[in-house]
């Protein structure tokens, strides 16, 4: 499992080389940054934040009493744009970790995509979240290229279900949305399983499509990028990643998992330490969606998963015309139309409260409901039918015991009255040719007084008839209930 990072990770301040980003993240840490780079990133954020249109939805809410899960690399609590909103979780990687520190870049990025809340003087500096006043809890399971862990992260059959433990434990510990910022190209038992389980429990789950989409290697014929998993789950709100042109940015995967997209292209966002990087990818971009569907939990308490996604469909914008396409899915998300969306869908419809209780049997004055009287007569025709019924029940049962005791089922034919030949073969009788064994008892009848075996105990009964008396072998027979 690996963290979507994206097509490159750029220092605000220091020149740093691009950085070419696969499954998992790539960043390169830049020394201390002075005051004016955070000015720097507030600027760089302004193209992001007008796309998703913040301004407006903060007019109805920042993201106040949601708590979204990080699961991811990390976060550092104590950056200056992460104060006070950051609880930090279990390490579900710690006997891999094996007391080395991690790198937490990736994580932190993503938190503060998420809620981030600035720094300095009326918070005008850094890096501002879509919900800035919603919670984040952070729990570190995946690693990172930077970490010392790595190799063991990569090598590890426990670390496999780090995720899935991390879900689950997000989930009882009563998170809102749990923010998916990684992947892998092949399905895996316990994530599905706790995605479910996050599903069923009212949790909203966003998950990363995926960074292949410039690997020609890996696409197929029709340009699709393989599916990744958590975002290929039922449920999972999956998201591409857009340019500045609002259309599908070139590294993001596209096939049928995309849900919808968010902006994914040179985005600030802050780093361990008091840094800051420019990021690119669909980690990103998820972080983005989180933190719309904090906005809508925050407003929206009880608004099932399914129809947060609902209302995130319903007010994206640049996508295909009431349509669907694999690039960007539904469009480009839209924090304001969002939640306008939401209010819509949680809004009773006209009508929907039914007529006063006055009218509610028709515009006339209610009265007494009447009263259908039942004649006599009926009372009496009931009970004559009935009485006929169990009498004719009666009648036929004192037949059926009258018919079976003149013809009872076991009775043998008197052979001699129908002119048949007698005994045959010293036990059956001979008709038409034909030699029929005697009854099975016969078989289990003790010998004679006096007779060889006299004494000796009854044995198992025999499978064949006794030879005839003449000494010819009996002609070939069976049981009709035995094999032959």
């Amino acid at each position: 499992m690996g963290s979507f990072g994206g097509g490159a990770r750029r220092a605000v301040v220091a020149a740093l080389a691009v950085l070419a980003g696969g499954c998992a993240t790539v960043l390169v840490p830049a020394g201390p940054v002075p005051a004016a780079a955070a000015d720097e990133v507030r600027d760089r954020q302004r193209a992001m934040m007008t796309t998703l249109d913040v301004q407006s939805a903060w007019r109805v809410t920042r993201g106040a009493g949601v708590t979204v899960a990080v699961v991811d690399s990390g976060v550092d609590a104590s950056h200056a744009d992460l104060t006070g909103s950051v609880t930090t979780g279990p390490n579900m990687l710690r006997s891999v970790d094996a007391g080395t520190r991690p790198a937490r870049l990736h994580g932190t990025g993503m938190a503060s995509l998420i809620a981030g809340h600035g720094h300095g003087p009326g918070r005008r500096d850094g890096v501002m979240g879509v919900a800035p006043e919603a919670r984040i809890l952070a729990i570190r399971a995946i690693a990172e290229r930077e970490d010392a862990s790595f190799p063991a992260f990569r090598a590890s059959e426990r670390a496999q279900g780090a995720v899935a433990r991390g879900i689950r434990y997000a989930v009882d510990r009563g998170a809102d949305v749990i923010n998916l910022s990684l992947g892998r190209n092949e399905e895996n038992p316990d994530d599905r399983a706790a995605v479910a389980y996050a599903i069923s429990k009212g949790v909203v789950v966003v998950s990363a499509a995926g960074n292949d989409g410039t690997k020609r290697g890996l696409l197929d014929d029709d340009g699709f990028a393989p599916y990744m998993y958590p975002a290929s789950y039922p449920g999972v709100i999956a998201v591409a990643a857009t340019g500045e042109d609002h259309a599908r940015a070139p590294f993001s995967n596209r096939n049928y998992s995309v849900l919808v997209a968010a902006p994914g292209s040179g985005l600030p966002v802050a780093a361990p330490g008091g840094e800051y990087f420019l990021t690119d990818g669909t980690s990103d971009s998820t972080a983005l969606v989180s933190g719309i569907a904090a906005l809508i939990r925050s407003r929206h308490p009880k608004l099932p998963p399914t129809l947060v996604a609902q209302a995130i469909i319903a007010g994206t914008r640049y996508g295909p015309s009431g349509t669907y396409s694999p690039d960007v899915g539904f469009g480009e998300v839209n924090a304001a139309r969002a939640l306008t969306a939401a209010d819509a869908l949680t809004k009773p419809r006209p009508g929907a409260a039914g007529k006063p209780a006055g009218q509610r049997f028709g515009a006339a004055e209610q009265g007494p409901v009447e009263v259908v009287p039942r004649p006599a007569w009926v009372t009496v025709v009931i009970i004559v039918v009935v009485g006929m019924g169990v009498v004719g029940a009666l009648a036929a049962v004192a037949i059926a015991i009258t018919l079976a005791r003149r013809h009872p089922r076991n009775q043998r034919p008197d052979l001699a009255a129908m002119g048949l030949a007698g005994p045959a073969g010293g036990g059956g009788f001979a008709m038409a040719g034909a030699t029929y064994p005697p009854a099975r008892r016969d078989y289990w009848t003790a010998p004679e007084p006096g007779s060889p075996g006299a004494g000796a105990p009854v044995g198992r009964p025999r499978l064949q008839p006794p030879e005839p008396d003449d000494g010819d072998p009996a002609p070939e027979w069976k049981w009709p209930d035995s094999p032959r």
